[in-house]
């Protein structure tokens, strides 16, 4: 016999929460606490009424609870690999970007050679490029026809 699902002291926060949805993926993660609870639908049920799979939705379902009833917004997937926080990013790149916005130039070669000494470590030019993209700057190259 299956495991009794757990977290009903999150339920009338979830019900409450469900009537407030704006976004289908709130719904859902919401739907995957209720279903089990109120209407007895084993993980599988709520999976396939939800439209997610059995994972997602124990995962969902889980982050729910463990919060205590709070949802739950993704980190910014972009920064999966950066090598600082976005603050420390911001205080790492100021001094570069007040002397190019007089110029309106950066050389990126300094800004490497900068990086790999902050970081104690070599650290590759594409890192230093997404680094500089992920604060608002890119690469333009001149036109070469005239």
């Amino acid at each position: 016999m299956a495991r009794l699902p757990g977290g009903h002291e999150v339920l009338e926060k979830a019900k409450e929460l469900l009537t407030k949805a704006k976004e289908a993926d709130d719904l859902r993660v919401l739907q995957a606490v209720v279903f089990p609870l109120a209407y007895g639908l084993t993980t599988q049920e709520t999976a396939i009424a939800i439209g997610r799979s059995v994972r997602w939705t124990t995962k969902a379902r889980n982050g729910f609870i463990r919060s205590g009833g709070l949802l739950q917004k993704p980190s910014n997937k972009t920064r999966n690999r950066a090598h600082m926080s976005k603050e420390e990013e911001r205080a790492f790149l100021a001094p570069f970007f007040g002397n190019a916005v007089q110029g309106g130039v950066l050389v990126v070669s300094g800004i490497h050679e900068a990086l790999e000494e902050h970081m104690g470590r070599r650290i590759s030019l594409a890192s230093v490029y997404k680094l500089l993209h992920r604060n608002g700057w890119r690469k333009l190259a001149p036109d070469k026809r005239n």
